[in-house]
């Protein structure tokens, strides 16, 4: 145990981890980010939460805060200060199978979840991989393999325990700590450590999937028809753009999900979608949704893909903004680039409702890349796409400074977040140092 420590609470006692103990390489990392955190501390419950934030209060150590999935920002580890891992709050449990509520613990992941709630025909639309934790997610957004039919996981949160930087234990929902409630949907990470949420799943057992392979021309007109058959499709359909560069050749990697297990609707839906260019395709199945997340995702974090990422909202895409991302994809020092499809059910709230207020807007794009050199690389390779970025999801970014934070929480929406973080964390303790206006922390 390290000596500025001082005394551990004996509520903490075994679930400490210092550089010392031989369980430390398994606990320091995100995915992408290499962590030398002074301690990790292994909460049980609320009263764990309270005592390593006070923990922090005594030795200064700055706080991180991990629900034990990918975090592409890798916000949940850092350097000589203290991890609050919430791995073992992991419990989910149907309160109400009738109206779908469940309640699900913060350091769970998604391929739990979806095992879990399988049997009772029930799912939350989550990310696209089944390590991604609930915390991180349901606290900032929440882009999933559903997210045209279902919203953002956010969109269905109806309650949220809470533990606040004093160490207090509150419940947030519409009608307790509204104020709270508001901050915690897409800005939770600078107001209180999220416990466990509950959530409104939706009916769901089987759903129809497919890969499809198109070739992209430099000037993007194969992506602009894909984004004009999502803006005319039903909800049923999400589709995930992976762009794939080898030598003067590009291509499109699209994976499709439709919300059904009727073959005609699946067909029908998925038709207009082989007409964006030379399209090759897999033929689509049926499948149960715990396939799009299984539990083979499920992996230890020890920093194994560094990378740095950005991304941005787009509303249309228009022939510049296709241009700019294809470009980005082949650049001499390219970034990966991969495209979400919103629209649909993300743009049924009002941008006023909750702390995520990009609801008008069809695409998220995202860039990343890898070592050697990733941050300037990737600097350069977003320039041409960022003049057409229409604000920002606060997961997807790497870099926590004043203009990440003013993208993803624009106008009044920012001011409220801030006005709201000052509020409960008076002294910054959730914000990385040094502390400064508008910068976030948000759990992976």
């Amino acid at each position: 145990m390290t000596s500025n420590l001082g005394t551990v609470p004996p509520s903490l006692v075994g679930k400490v981890i210092t550089p010392s103990d031989r369980r430390y390489q398994m606990f320091r990392s995100t995915y992408t980010t290499v962590g030398h955190p002074a301690v990790v501390v292994l909460p049980e419950n609320a009263s764990d939460v309270a005592a390593a934030l006070q923990l922090a209060r005594e030795t200064g150590l700055q706080v991180a805060v991990r629900s034990g999935g990918h975090g592409l920002s890798g916000s949940g580890t850092n350097n000589d200060g203290l991890v609050i891992d919430l791995r073992s709050l992991n419990q989910i449990e149907v309160i109400d199978r009738h109206t779908g509520l469940v309640r699900i613990g913060a350091g769970a992941r998604w391929a739990q979840v979806a095992e879990a709630l399988a049997p009772h025909g029930l799912a939350v639309s989550s990310g696209d991989h089944g390590n991604v934790g609930v915390g991180g997610i349901a606290t900032g957004g929440g882009v999933g393999w559903l997210v045209r039919q279902y919203g953002l996981t956010i969109d269905h949160v109806r309650a949220i325990e809470v533990v606040l930087p004093d160490g207090t234990a509150v419940r947030a929902d519409a009608e307790t700590n509204p104020e709270l409630f508001w901050v915690m949907r897409g800005a939770g990470g600078g107001a209180g450590i999220a416990l466990s949420f509950e959530i409104e799943a939706m009916e769901l057992r089987n759903v129809g999937y497919a890969q499809l392979v198109a070739p992209v021309d430099p000037a993007g007109n194969t992506l602009r028809r894909w984004a004009d058959v999502i803006a005319r499709s039903p909800r049923e359909l999400s589709t995930a753009v992976m762009l794939s560069s080898q030598g003067s050749a590009t291509a499109a990697v699209i994976t499709a999900v439709v919300t059904s297990d009727n073959p005609s609707v699946i067909r029908d839906t998925l038709e207009p979608l082989f007409g964006i260019g030379d399209v090759m395709a897999r033929q689509a199945h049926i499948v149960p949704y715990t396939e799009l997340v299984p539990r083979f995702h499920l992996h230890a974090n020890s920093g194994q893909m560094p990378s740095s990422t950005t991304n941005g909202l787009l509303t249309g895409l228009t022939p510049d903004a296709a241009r700019a991302l294809v470009t980005a994809a082949t650049a001499p020092n390219p970034a990966f680039i991969q495209l979400r499809s919103l629209g649909g059910a993300t743009q049924d709230p009002a941008p006023s409702d909750m702390a995520f207020a990009h609801r008008h807007q069809d695409i998220l794009a995202v860039a990343s890349t890898f070592p050697p050199n990733e941050r300037t690389t990737l600097a350069a390779a977003w320039k041409p796409v960022a003049p057409h970025i229409d604000g920002a999801y606060i997961n997807f970014e790497s870099t926590r400074d004043e203009a990440a934070f003013t993208r993803a929480y624009p106008g009044e929406t920012g001011t409220r977040v801030t006005d709201l973080w000052n509020q409960y964390d008076p002294d910054g303790i959730l914000r990385p140092a040094p502390p400064a206006q508008g910068h976030l922390h948000a759990m992976s």
